[in-house]
């Protein structure tokens, strides 16, 4: 159970790695549009990823209270770690793109907010 728990983990992390390599490289292309097709997926995965956590948590605080010595699954836990660490990274890069843009856009609305007293659509009555 907790090696497929960690293996599905994986499959999960992988496929974040590649949705955030894809967000990076359509930034990059300038073609925004399509981050938003993919927020729902990564936002699913990271629920599973969330869910799986606490499943492997349950089924290893199980095997110890069976007697188990978990440590005959720190190789799979040590990989999953590493890939969580690894994805972490990707996710930083991502944001270290996108946070300068969102900046850039507020920074464009607040001046021509300035610009037009305080009101970016003049209303005439």
């Amino acid at each position: 159970m907790i090696k497929n728990i960690t293996d599905e983990m994986s499959s999960l992390v992988f496929k974040m790695k590649d949705l955030i390599n894809s967000d990076i490289e359509d930034i990059k292309a300038a073609k925004h549009e399509k981050l938003l097709d993919r927020n729902d997926q990564k936002q699913d995965c990271m629920d599973k990823i969330i869910d799986l956590r606490q499943n492997l948590n349950n089924e290893l605080v199980k095997k110890m209270q069976e007697g188990i010595d978990i440590n005959i699954y720190r190789e799979d836990v040590d990989l999953l770690e590493k890939e969580l660490t690894e994805l972490h990274i990707l996710n930083a890069k991502l944001a270290s793109i996108v946070l300068p843009i969102q900046q850039m856009y507020k920074d464009i609305v607040d001046e021509l907010t300035n610009q037009n007293g305080g009101n970016i659509i003049e209303i005439k009555v």
